[in-house]
């Protein structure tokens, strides 16, 4: 873990009492932002998976060593500055989910969380879409002994039709 990955803030919160006072300072790692904005994504309705499929299946790995725990930071990053935050989100989404109604969902309940919980102002939250969820999915992977996945292409050599 790199100097730059510990955080070390020193903001006031809007919500509350202050992370620096003449009694002491609060300093506040990055991992601690990541986990509230993991579990505040979960939150939302219409989220199957936090992560891209490599995540999903270390984390799949992971939670079947005995004693282990879940990574609820999986698939979030963050830059936290003195004041303020930058989140950065990779998800797998429910069918049926309107996704931007979805991404707007996560991003009201992700700074809310942040917000309220470290006191730093949260900048952007960007989310990335990485596959939709189908229940037809996993059946289709427990016969098979594969993991869902979306291969979307057009064949080798023709050229893209949107840009």
């Amino acid at each position: 873990m790199s100097e730059k990955s510990i955080a070390r803030t020193t903001a006031t919160s809007t919500a509350g009492g202050e992370l620096e006072s003449t009694q002491g300072r609060t300093t506040i790692a990055d991992t601690v932002v990541s986990k509230i904005a993991g579990l505040a994504t979960k939150e939302v309705s219409g989220v199957y998976a936090l992560g891209g499929g490599t995540a999903r299946a270390v984390g799949a790995i992971r939670e079947r060593i005995p004693g282990s725990s879940t990574n609820h930071s999986q698939g979030i990053s963050v830059e936290v500055g003195e004041k303020e935050a930058a989140i950065d989100i990779q998800l797998v989404a429910e069918y049926g989910v309107a996704i931007a109604d979805l991404a707007a969902g996560i991003r009201s309940n992700v700074i809310a969380a942040v917000e309220r919980m470290v006191g730093l102002r949260v900048v952007e939250v960007n989310i990335e879409v990485q596959d939709v969820h189908i229940d037809s999915d996993d059946d289709h992977a427990e016969a098979n002994g594969t993991g869902t996945g979306s291969g979307t292409g057009s064949g080798a050599g023709s050229e893209p039709r949107v840009q």
